[in-house]
């Protein structure tokens, strides 16, 4: 697998293995679960706008209203949970860019709603709907386009999340390395940026990528 290719996989690993913390204990807890009571308005507008079923729901929330009780994750909260998964890195950075993605109103708080509206689209959705989900990640400045800054801090932000594991001895210049093997790829004009299209048509060309992509299609 290129460089690159881990780094999309390490995205979507990291995803798929909080979504599994929040829904570990289902099985042993599923009377329990029949009983939760507090539950977000228009819980059947929800199933119906997302891909998972009404008990998946109740499970998410469960886990969700445990970690915020009060219905909602504010970034340095979001953090701090982050950080539980990844405690031999610093996952703040990568969770701040997270954070922001989550956010889709720039509201500085992630309501249940948005929470699973974005799970949704990252283990169930359609190819176009995760790449455009990860295109949204990486344009930290939300201009329409990923240039190479942007790419360097969100390659420099998953290295110090994924801590020793990644890189034991890592070269000060290997995260330039992968940033310029992502713009080889997907700046299909060479004009230093890389925009929507290009993404979705270059991660579309990769094998690696689109096994990615499926790794958790039914995680559940």
């Amino acid at each position: 697998m290129n460089g690159f290719g881990k780094m999309f996989s390490y995205f979507f690993l990291d995803i798929a293995w909080w979504y599994y913390q929040y829904q570990r204990d289902k099985i042993e807890d599923e009377l329990e679960m029949t009983m939760v009571c507090h539950r977000p308005e228009g819980l059947e507008q929800l199933e119906a706008q997302t891909n998972f079923t009404k008990r998946e729901l109740q499970v998410l929330y469960r886990g969700f209203k445990n970690e915020c009780p009060s219905g909602v994750v504010n970034e340095e909260t979001f953090k701090q949970i982050y950080a539980q998964f990844f405690p031999h890195g610093d996952a703040s950075t990568y969770a701040h860019y997270l954070f922001n993605a989550f956010d889709t109103t720039q509201t500085g708080s992630v309501k249940f709603e948005d929470f699973v509206t974005a799970l949704s689209i990252l283990l169930r959705g359609t190819v176009h709907e995760k790449l455009r989900w990860t295109f949204n990640l990486y344009d930290i400045n939300k201009d329409g386009y990923i240039n190479k800054e942007e790419m360097m801090d969100i390659v420099k932000a998953i290295y110090d999340m994924m801590g020793k594991y990644t890189y034991p001895v890592l070269k000060e210049d290997t995260p330039r390395q992968h940033v310029d093997v992502f713009f080889q790829k997907m700046d299909k004009n060479k004009d230093g940026i890389v925009t929507l299209d290009e993404f979705l048509e270059s991660c579309q060309e990769d094998d690696n990528i689109m096994r990615s992509l499926q790794l958790f299609q039914n995680v559940m």
